[in-house]
């Protein structure tokens, strides 16, 4: 739970983010071989992320700047991150 915080509170404040949910699907990866220091099948999550620092962005840009964002974790806690990124503007104007 605490690298979830982590992760959200640092997308928060560096993306200025306005709604982060990232949910941890480590546990559907226990099979693969993860870094010298994790265990096994750890640090796999998925992340919905809605910004207004989005508007305007590519996709490819938007995953740029979250990937920068979590720049260090991504070198020790996350092992992989599954994206969606939103502008406000997209975000409302879809079902979830």
């Amino acid at each position: 739970m605490k690298t979830l915080n982590q992760i959200q509170a640092i997308l928060q404040e560096k993306l200025q983010a306005e709604y982060v949910e990232i949910t941890d699907r480590s546990h559907e990866h226990q099979h693969h071989k993860g870094r010298m220091d994790a265990p096994v099948g750890s640090g796999h999550y998925d992340a919905v992320i809605v910004s207004n620092l989005f508007l305007g962005k590519t996709i490819m840009q938007q995953h740029r700047m979250v990937y920068e964002a979590l720049s260090e974790q991504m070198q020790t806690t996350i092992h992989a991150l599954s994206l969606k990124t939103y502008s406000p503007k997209q975000w409302s104007a879809i079902d979830h």
